[in-house]
């Protein structure tokens, strides 16, 4: 029995004369990094053209016989100018029967007026002239606009880009006679393959154009707005407001070419957006940095975003340096790490 306690009480001995740094020596925090990257920059080139700002297409709103198309393509055309007429034989005859029957249902409405101060006809009979004649007036306004309409006009001014139709062709109602457009544009449209879509959600991308026109000046632009699927796989639709310069000309069908390019600010890199964090009642943002297997908080000053996860540092950090992405929040300062990256 003797022997045991000797035992016993040799082993807590020994226990208590380990030295006092292994005893409190804290285990690893096991942590998630991303080695800092420069943001780098991309420069792509893509075959566009410009586009009309304002445009229309022009159909009848009644069919016919195209009987008058008094206009070229190219011509300029002012505004409420006739471009094109459909025969209006049907149609004024129409008008004259429809004048007719108002003008003779407005005489009977005033004689049957004069009737009812004599009492001479019931209130219905009165009544009834009423319905007759607002029953001509809507025909004869209708005829009336029905007959307006053989002759087409244009509602804004520009140049006739194309026609659809000749003289003498017989066109139905809402078929397109003619296309007129706005003379002077801003507006670039190009397509984006879709390896390049994600560019076009990044704040950093900036465009510029070049026109064939005008080879030794580029144009600054910005997005106007884009189609968010590629239906036949060719790509997506993207058009662009350029800042076209005094003394510029820029036309519809001028063909240009737009540089898509994406750089970062002086010295700025990306970081993941779960690799940032702050200490409670402070605003300023921190990471933490990784060196020799231990973690140290590292001030940083912060850019835009970057896609959807990611954030550009513009001071603080280097690319190459280890950050930490997960349980920012477990972490102290000094604390010793084991990185699981898979």
């Amino acid at each position: 029995m003797k022997g045991f306690l000797w035992v016993v009480v040799s082993v807590w001995l020994c226990v208590g004369c380990a030295p006092r740094g292994q005893q409190q020596r804290p285990t690893p925090q096991l942590v998630k990094t991303y080695t800092v990257e420069d943001v780098g920059s991309v420069e792509r080139d893509y075959a566009g053209m410009a586009t009309a700002d304002y445009s229309t297409n022009l159909a009848f709103k009644v069919g016919g016989q195209v009987v008058s198309f008094d206009v070229s393509e190219g011509e300029y055309v002012e505004k409420g100018r006739i471009v094109a007429e459909i025969n209006p034989r049907d149609y004024q005859l129409a008008y004259d029967a429809s004048r007719s029957t108002y003008a003779a249902a407005k005489s009977a409405l005033e004689r049957a007026e004069r009737l009812l101060e004599r009492q001479a006809i019931s209130q219905s009979e009165y009544e009834t002239a009423q319905n007759n004649y607002a029953g001509a007036l809507a025909a004869y306004r209708n005829a009336e606009d029905v007959l307006a309409d053989t002759r087409l006009r244009t509602p804004i001014s520009g140049i006739v880009e194309k026609k659809y139709v000749d003289t003498y062709q017989r066109v139905s109602a809402g078929e397109i006679v003619v296309r007129i457009v706005d003379p002077v544009t801003r507006t670039v449209k190009f397509t984006m393959p879709e390896s390049g879509i994600a560019l076009l959600d990044n704040p950093l991308t900036r465009f510029s154009v070049t026109f064939d026109n005008f080879p030794e000046r580029r144009f600054a632009a910005r997005l106007k707005d884009w189609v968010r699927t590629s239906s036949d796989g060719t790509g997506v639709p993207v058009s662009l407001a350029v800042d076209v310069s005094e003394g510029y000309h820029v036309s519809p069908g001028m063909a240009c070419m737009v540089r898509v390019d994406v750089s970062s600010p002086e010295g700025g890199v990306v970081v993941p957006l779960s690799a940032v964090w702050s200490e409670a009642g402070n605003t300023q943002p921190k990471v933490w940095v990784i060196r020799d297997d231990r973690v140290h908080a590292a001030d940083v000053t912060l850019g835009p975003l970057y896609g959807s996860d990611m954030v550009v540092v513009e001071r603080g950090l280097r690319p190459g340096m280890s950050v930490v992405t997960a349980g920012v929040y477990k972490l102290s300062e000094g604390r010793s790490v084991t990185v699981i990256n898979d």
